[in-house]
């Protein structure tokens, strides 16, 4: 679509804020007032409209998604996400070690595992390691106390989470990027170790460059988009 608007504003709405193109509240696509519970969220959201270039496409516009499928979809049914996390938890990629022989064992240590005894110290767990491919559950008490943490999370925060764990195939990596002091870059780093690994020893093309880079700005959008509306919590 062709920008029609010259100036987006942000304004507080009955339950938190919304955006305003001219003068016009923003709907989500299923017509639902666009209202985010943070004003650091809304912020995002107006700088992302105000930012967007004369030539409309949906790329330009990830923001905007995420709160419409929090809004329209995650608000009134929750338990599918939390249940496509918890998958996410119980399959965790961190959780799945080389070898200890293997030369890439030991920076799989040296960056998953501060990662992942941080999420069991946050959350009074203890996630199961393993070596190989196969599939080793966690624990119902582990997988229960992450359960009641997204329990507690608002549809906003699921709907960045989902796409950040998704991404890193890690549920771990996905909540370790809400915490104020997270590096993305560094977590990015630490959910494609294994694929860098690979790079370094075999080369790798700028396609495959220029894709790893793009899925790293989704990742980093999503966690900054979670962060923003935590500050509802």
């Amino acid at each position: 679509m062709k920008r029609f608007w010259k100036n987006a504003e942000l304004n507080e709405a009955a339950g938190g804020w919304q955006v305003a193109l001219d003068g016009r509240a923003v709907k989500t696509r299923a017509g639902a007032p666009q209202i985010v519970p943070a004003k650091a969220l809304g912020e995002l959201l107006r700088a992302e409209w105000a930012d967007a270039p004369q030539e409309v496409l949906p790329e330009h516009l990830p923001l905007r998604d995420l709160a419409d499928r929090a809004i329209d979809t995650i608000s009134a049914e929750p338990e599918p996400i939390i249940t496509r996390l918890l998958g996410f938890a119980d399959g965790d990629t961190l959780c799945y070690r080389a070898e200890p022989d293997e030369p890439v064992a030991h920076r799989q240590n040296e960056l998953w595992e501060p990662i992942v005894a941080g999420i069991e110290a946050e959350h009074g767990i203890a996630l199961t390691r393993t070596h190989g491919i196969l599939h080793r559950p966690q624990s119902e008490e582990s997988l229960g106390a992450l359960r009641q943490r997204l329990e507690g999370e608002n549809p906003f925060v699921l709907a960045g989470l989902d796409t950040a764990a998704s991404l890193a195939a890690s549920l771990c990596v996905a909540l370790a990027g809400l915490r104020e002091d997270a590096d993305h870059a560094a977590l990015w780093s630490a959910a494609n170790l294994e694929q860098d690994w690979q790079a370094e020893r075999w080369g790798t093309d700028e396609e495959a460059l220029a894709r790893r880079n793009e899925r790293e700005a989704d990742f980093t959008r999503a966690l900054t988009f979670a962060s923003a509306a935590r500050a509802a919590n």
